[in-house]
C-alpha cells in the first residue's frame, strides 16, 4: 500500500537501477514500519526538471500510504532525503516530497480495496 514515486533529473545508469529501487523500497518499508511485500517504487528520470531557475541535481517525491502517520513526515522526511542524498546525490536541500495519507477503501489491491 506505500507507494514512492520519484522523479528526478539525475540519470541512473541500466545495471544500478535495480539495486537503487530494492534499497528504497526495503528503507520505506522500515521508515513507515510496513511490510515490504506491499511497498511499491517507481523511478522516472526527466532530463526537463527545473528548481530555483536552475537544473542543479534535484527530486520530487511523492509518498502516498493508507495510515500514513502524519505526525511522523519530518522523520519520513529526514529518512528519504538521506537516502536519495547517498543514492543519488541530490542535495537535500534540492528535494521536495509531497506526503498522501490514502483512505484504505480508495485503495485496490488483489481485486478488492484495504
Amino acid at each position: 500500500m506505500p507507494l514512492l514515486r520519484i522523479r528526478t533529473n539525475v540519470e541512473v545508469p541500466p545495471d544500478r537501477r535495480s539495486a537503487l529501487l530494492r534499497q528504497l523500497s526495503r528503507g520505506l518499508a522500515e521508515a513507515l514500519g510496513k511490510p515490504e511485500r506491499y511497498v511499491m517504487v517507481s523511478f522516472q528520470h526527466n532530463p526537463d526538471m527545473l528548481f530555483a531557475g536552475d537544473s542543479t541535481p534535484l527530486a520530487y517525491l511523492e509518498v502516498k500510504s493508507i495510515r500514513l502517520p502524519q505526525d511522523r513526515t519530518s522523520e519520513l522526511s529526514a529518512v528519504l532525503c538521506r537516502l536519495i542524498n547517498d543514492q543519488l546525490g541530490v542535495s537535500q536541500d534540492r528535494i521536495y516530497i509531497e506526503f498522501a495519507d490514502a483512505a484504505a477503501h480508495l485503495w485496490g489491491w488483489n481485486g478488492a480495496t484495504f
